[in-house]
């Protein structure tokens, strides 16, 4: 299914939604269309251009910073699906520090794992169980919410509209680690 970008009137990137959801925005004149995805709709009386990124005409305060849901797909998106004790593919979540001595549900302790290293880990941390992370696990950044929102890379035309601030030209990548 195809969606939009939403962005605040500001540019700042709101929420991804149904292409559909973006044409009756557009169409009850709330948003304007910012890029097209070079499809078009038609009814009997109206043909409108696909859009693929829209802006509110109006600014909508977001009351709260937003935050990624701490989630399976979330942590398997986050670790490209790798197991982050040998490279494998993952299948299971597992806690870093058990929780069995203390380790909390969170994101700097929770990584996908394959079935082998999660037994062999078992309730044991990873220096007990002799394993070692490739790489020490985080809070996706700034935009992580988009990725779980879409579940892959993004549409490259949202691209400009994700630039971090500050004049920097890295983009939030799907990993959502840096």
């Amino acid at each position: 299914m195809a969606r939009a970008l939403v962005l605040n009137a500001t540019y700042e990137p709101l929420s991804v939604v149904p292409v559909r959801r973006a044409l009756v925005l557009v169409l009850n004149e709330r948003a304007d269309v910012v890029e097209t995805n070079g499809m078009v709709w038609h009814s009997a009386h109206i043909e409108m251009p696909s859009p693929s990124v829209i802006r509110l005409r109006r600014f909508v305060k977001v009351p709260y910073a937003r935050r990624v849901p701490l989630n399976r797909r979330a942590v398997f998106l986050r670790d490209a699906n790798t197991c982050q004790y040998c490279g494998r593919s993952a299948e299971n979540l597992d806690h870093v520090i058990p929780k069995s001595q203390g380790g909390l549900h969170t994101w700097e302790n929770v990584v996908a794992s394959c079935r082998r290293c999660n037994s062999k880990k078992g309730g044991r941390t990873p220096n007990q169980a002799g394993i070692h992370l490739r790489r020490r696990p985080r809070a996706p950044r700034e935009h992580g919410w988009l990725f779980v929102a879409v579940g892959s890379r993004p549409d490259p035309s949202w691209e400009p509209y994700l630039v971090r601030g500050s004049g920097q030209e890295s983009v939030v990548r799907v990993n959502a680690s840096g």
